[in-house]
This record gives C-alpha cells, sequence and structure tokens, in this order.
C-alpha cells in the first residue's frame, strides 16, 4: 500500500513514524521511571515504620511498644478506620499461618502463601503489592522479626496510583502533539528536501516531452540530488552526441548511396533507351556499361555490408575464442595478393594468440591490406610484419597529411587524393572499431623514407606461454 504513495507522503509518514515511536517510548519510560521512584519511597517509608524497622540481634526488648506486648495484645479484627490513630496497617503472621491485626491497624491484610513462606523461614523480606480484606489495595512489607515473629506493614497505594493514573493522562495528550507536530515538521521538511527533485523531475518531463536534449539541468552543491543532476547533464550529453553521430551517419551514408545509385540509374537508362528505340548500341559501349554497373553494384554492396558491420547492435554480445592472429594475417595477405597484382607483398609473421572474432579480425587485417595496395605504385612492396603482439603494414604510397591524420578514423572520411578511388571511407572505421573490440589499439603515420605505415596493437600470447598454459 505504500508504494502507491508518493515520495513526500512517504517521507511524512514515516518521520511522524519514528517521532511517535520515539515519544511513546520517552512518555513510558518516563512512566516507569516515576512508578519506580513512587514504589522505592514507598518501601523506604515502610522500612522506616517502627514495626517494620528490624532490630539488631542482642538489642534489648523494647518498652511497652515490642512486639511481645503487642502480640498479647493482637486482635483478629481491625480497628475503626475513621478512629484509628495509625496510616500504616500492621498484622502479625504466626508460624502456624494465621494472623492478628496489631492494635490500631484500621485494615485487615490478606494474607498470601509469600508471606507464610516467610513466616516460616523460608524467605527474608518480601515487597509485593497487596489488598486489604475489603479490597484496598496496599504495599506490604511481610519480614521476620529477631524475635521469631513475622510483621507484614502495609501503606495504602491509593495516592501513588492517583498520581501515576495523572501522569499518564498527561502524557497522552502531549505524545499525540508531538506526533502531531512531527507529522507537520515532517511534511515541511519533505517539502524542503524534495524541492531539488520536483525541479528535476520538472526538466526530465520538459525533455520527455520535446525531446530536447540540450537542456541542462542546473546544479549546485555537491549533495546526492546535486550528483544526480550532474549524472543526468552527462547522460543527456551523450545521448545528444550519440544522436548527432547517427544523423551525421545517415547523412553520410545517403551522400555515398547517390553516386553509385545515380551512375546505376544513368547506364540503365542508356540500355533501356537502346532497347525502346530499336537501336543497338556498340557491343564494346554495351560491355562498357554493363562492366560500370557490375563495380557500381559491388561498390553499392560493399557499402552497404559495411554500414550493416557498423551499425550491428549486438556487437559488444558477440562470444570470443582464442585466434591464432598469425594465421589471420596469413590468410589476409593471400587475399591481399591476388588483389594486388603487380604488387610484391612482403610478409613475415610470428606466432600470436588472441581473444577476439576470428571473421572480423580477418576482415580488419583485410582493410588495411587493401588500402596500402590501393596506394602503393606498380611494382611497388607492402611490407606486413607480426611480431610480439604488433601487427604493422606498410605501403610505398604517397602518405598521409599531417593535417589529415586526425581523421582517418573517421566515418565517410575520405582524403582529397583517395575521393576519385574506390571505396566507401568506412574501412578504417571498421579496422578501429574491431580493434578496440579486442582490447587493443591501431595507428596510422607516415613510415621512415615515405609511405604510411600502420600499427596494430593486440594483447594475446604466445605459442609457449599459450603450451605452457
Amino acid at each position: 500500500m505504500i508504494r502507491r504513495l508518493t515520495l513526500r507522503s512517504r517521507l511524512t509518514i514515516l518521520t511522524a513514524t519514528a517521532v511517535a515511536v520515539a515519544v511513546a517510548a520517552c512518555a513510558g519510560a518516563s512512566w516507569l521511571l516515576t512508578r519506580n521512584e513512587l514504589y522505592r519511597q514507598i518501601d523506604r517509608s515502610l522500612t522506616e515504620i517502627p514495626f517494620g524497622r528490624r532490630e539488631p540481634a542482642g538489642s534489648p526488648p523494647r518498652p511497652d511498644g515490642s512486639l511481645q506486648n503487642t502480640l498479647r495484645n493482637c486482635s483478629s479484627e481491625p480497628a475503626d478506620p475513621v478512629l484509628s490513630p495509625l496510616r500504616f496497617t500492621a498484622q502479625v503472621i504466626k508460624p502456624d499461618g494465621t494472623s492478628c491485626v496489631m492494635p490500631g491497624s484500621p485494615h485487615a491484610l490478606v494474607i498470601t502463601d509469600h508471606d507464610r513462606e516467610v513466616a516460616r523461614g523460608l524467605h527474608d523480606d518480601v515487597f509485593r503489592d497487596g489488598a486489604t480484606t475489603d479490597g484496598i489495595p496496599m504495599r506490604v512489607l511481610t519480614r521476620p522479626m529477631p524475635d521469631g515473629t513475622t510483621v507484614s506493614i502495609a501503606l495504602p497505594l491509593k495516592e501513588v496510583q492517583r498520581s501515576l493514573r495523572n501522569l499518564a493522562l498527561l502524557l497522552i495528550p502531549v505524545s499525540l502533539f508531538g506526533v502531531l507536530g512531527a507529522a507537520s515538521a515532517g511534511l515541511l521538511i519533505a517539502r524542503a528536501a524534495l524541492r531539488p527533485v520536483d525541479e528535476l523531475t520538472g526538466v526530465v518531463v520538459h525533455i520527455a516531452r520535446t525531446e530536447d536534449l540540450d537542456t541542462v539541468i542546473p546544479v549546485s552543491g555537491n549533495d546526492e540530488i546535486a550528483r544526480l543532476g550532474g549524472s543526468f547533464n552527462t547522460m543527456t550529453r551523450a545521448l545528444a552526441a550519440s544522436r548527432d553521430r547517427q544523423r551525421a551517419l545517415i547523412a553520410d551514408a545517403g551522400h555515398e548511396l547517390r553516386t553509385p545509385l545515380t551512375s546505376l540509374r544513368t547506364n540503365i537508362d542508356l540500355l533501356l533507351r537502346s532497347e525502346s528505340t530499336g537501336r543497338d548500341l556498340p557491343a564494346e559501349t554495351k560491355h562498357r556499361l554493363l562492366v560500370s554497373v557490375k563495380a557500381q553494384l559491388h561498390e553499392l554492396s560493399s557499402l552497404v555490408g559495411d554500414l550493416l558491420e557498423l551499425a550491428r547492435p549486438d556487437r559488444g554480445e558477440r562470444a570470443t575464442e582464442v585466434v591464432a592472429l598469425h594465421h589471420v594475417v596469413d590468410r589476409a595477405v593471400g587475399r591481399a595478393r591476388l588483389r594486388g597484382l603487380g604488387l610484391r607483398l612482403d610478409a613475415a609473421v610470428e606466432p600470436w594468440h588472441v581473444h577476439g572474432d576470428a571473421g572480423q579480425l580477418e576482415r580488419a587485417v583485410m582493410n588495411l591490406l587493401d588500402n596500402a595496395v590501393k596506394f602503393s605504385p606498380l611494382g611497388g612492396t607492402v611490407d606486413v610484419r607480426l611480431r610480439g603482439g604488433e601487427l604493422t603494414v606498410r605501403d610505398q604510397g604517397p602518405g598521409i597529411p599531417a593535417e589529415d591524420l586526425p581523421h582517418v578514423f573517421d566515418r565517410f572520411w575520405r582524403s582529397p587524393s583517395a575521393r576519385s578511388l574506390p571505396g566507401s571511407g568506412l574501412g578504417l572505421s571498421i579496422v578501429a572499431l574491431v580493434v578496440r573490440e579486442s582490447g587493443g589499439n591501431v595507428s596510422l603515420g607516415p613510415a621512415p623514407g615515405g609511405g604510411t605505415l600502420a600499427r596494430v596493437r593486440l594483447p594475446g600470447v604466445s605459442d609457449e606461454v599459450l603450451a605452457s598454459s
């Protein structure tokens, strides 16, 4: 039920409940302490009454007031309470369990088993709550005396009980007032404490309604609400950056798709016009158009495949395995030799095992080799080395200008010198993504003596370490 309440209501209820428990505990403790103190005082008064004061052993008998003299005048009936000069009640309990009221006592006490056990010598002093035979509540002290008799002395509890009752009647409204005050204070505290939460909620509702991720939550201080607001601002900035990247990807993809689609439409229109007019194109021209259509379809397929690879949502969930990177490099070099006719690929690889996806790692290595083959001059050499977990690919091309190096791994980015060459501008982006997922890093830079040097560092182990483990 409490889960359906607002946070403000829950705080108010919890505050009022906590204060109510504290006030009730304090009121109960006060009542008990007062009761104990009153009972201690009446118990002290019982021990100071002459009959209740125990005489030291061997003391001479008291004159006229001794218990023996009193016992001889002991009666089974109490005196008239109105005429009695005593404010206490006293009676003697005989060893046989019978009792008699001392002269002048206004009441007779109800004898209990505890009193009889004291009379038989089984217990020492006993304080208890008792009553007279006519039902008046009393505080009773039963104790054995040195001369062998047992005396019960009692004082009425009427005044004590009245005081305790009045105290209880006073504490109840005070406690209720305290609970009401605590509930009011809790409501005010909840309002003040949750005001930043209300402001944060308002901003969140505004962002959800307008989808305006540029809205910033004002943050002041360093408490939990301020940290929550700061975290929310960080989240909205990340979402805004992600949305901007998505929009840029869509815009760049649309731009890159427009070129092959336009070329395809133009070539197909020429072929259809030739068929519709009955004027056949020369065989050489028709062949050239079909080759162009095939090349554009290949470029379009490659671009769509790269886009799907970059946009795949389950990249982080792919199962990894121990991959022999040297075998991956060997296969990629073999494929690159078929594409780089007229080039020399010099490969030297050492065994190295990494965790990752074998297919994706081969694609990343192949993209690096494709770049090297694309920019290498005819008759040039591409050096491929894998040593100590570092893969290097060096070409003898024109190199990358220093101002272009920060952008080489951006999606769809192509240097001015490469825009006339085939490609989508996504190859190096895929390389960076695959290497990052495998826990490594990649960089491109100028090679000593000219050309471009790509370095890929992947954590892993050699054959010897793998065999020993």
